[in-house]
């Protein structure tokens, strides 16, 4: 047994890379892979780039909100191009290598960014809820210190948990060959390649650990959600009703895509498992969240456009060297 566990931990020291999933053998197919991962990654950090832009240089957008819609852009954008170029390179070349060290930090920055993420949706709830249902202690609850502070636990959170998550993963002997169903590394693919029970059961058990912190996050939206849709309910106007409910629209469909392709690609049943399968349900929770969260935010987002309209207006026009039209009007300021 003692000379059969150094051979494990040697073959585990040893192992120098491992081959990701391809999306496919042929040649021509592979391109499509490259041009439509191409087109996903650009259109996502297009919109991320743009919303960055706009909250950052943009006066009016200087709220809690928007300061929240900040960092979730920078977490879309970590985790598009986390996930995106490794595979867009593989399809390029014809290759399904990925060294240790690339697959390690793969593995912790995706990770990092996407626990970070949700943490930051729990957080726009809470000012949804605020803003809906104490709106006389907006200011008070969400002022700038609180809103930085509530960011902060929300990075440095992600951060550290996943570094554990990370550096536990990896210190596992792994004697199952090196090939990963996946086109990207993930814990639960590198779990399956170790020989090790102990430390497979210690990895698994932070897995449920941060699957309870997940599910608190779930159950804290869900009952802010409850709580919203009954003081929705209670104005008295329909106008007023449906501005209150607009300005939740966003963050419910971010959040619905979020975790309707998280949980499926996580609790669906072995039964309907396949390599396909789990391949098209990977890109659906890794891939299409980041690129379509700067539209839905944009769509109901009134100042919002406009800041990205006059933003990009001001571009074009300092490209003619054209004189920037000045906006006139007192803006009014008011929680959304």
């Amino acid at each position: 047994p003692n000379t059969l566990r150094k051979q494990q931990i040697s073959n585990s020291s040893s192992m120098t890379q491992f081959l990701l999933l391809a999306f496919s053998d042929r040649r021509e197919l592979q391109l499509l892979h490259f041009w439509l991962f191409l087109g996903i990654s650009l259109a996502a950090l297009l919109g991320n780039g743009l919303i960055l832009s706009a909250v950052a240089c943009d006066q009016h957008l200087h709220t809690p909100r928007d300061f929240f819609l900040l960092h979730l852009s920078l977490t879309d954008l970590g985790c598009i191009c986390t996930t995106v170029s490794k595979a867009m390179h593989n399809s390029l070349w014809d290759t399904r290598q990925i060294s240790y060290a690339g697959c390690a930090s793969q593995v912790f920055f995706f990770l990092f960014f996407i626990s970070t993420e949700f943490s930051l949706l729990t957080i726009m709830c809470y000012d949804r809820y605020v803003a809906i249902c104490k709106p006389l202690h907006y200011g008070t609850l969400l002022g700038s210190r609180a809103c930085a502070h509530m960011v902060a636990a929300a990075w440095a959170t992600g951060f550290i948990h996943f570094l554990l998550h990370t550096a536990n993963t990896f210190s596992l002997p792994l004697c199952q060959g090196n090939a990963l169903g996946q086109f990207f590394c993930e814990i639960p693919p590198i779990l399956k390649l170790s020989c090790s029970h102990s430390s497979y059961l210690r990895e698994l058990g932070l897995m449920v650990f941060s699957a309870c912190l997940w599910f608190g996050c779930f159950i804290f939206i869900f009952f802010s959600y409850v709580q919203i849709f009954r003081a929705v309910l209670r104005i008295p106007s329909q106008q007023g009703r449906h501005k209150a409910f607009s300005t939740c629209l966003p963050h419910l469909a971010v959040v619905s895509l979020f975790l309707s392709t998280s949980f499926f690609a996580y609790l669906k049943p072995p039964s309907i498992s396949s390599p396909s399968l789990d391949l098209t349900v990977s890109v659906l929770y890794s891939v299409v969240p980041p690129a379509l969260n700067p539209l839905i935010y944009s769509l109901r987002n009134q100042e919002l456009r406009d800041a990205i309209r006059t933003m990009m207006t001001g571009w074009l026009l300092q490209a003619t060297d054209c004189p920037s039209p000045r906006k006139e009007g007192p803006y009014v300021s008011h929680v959304q």
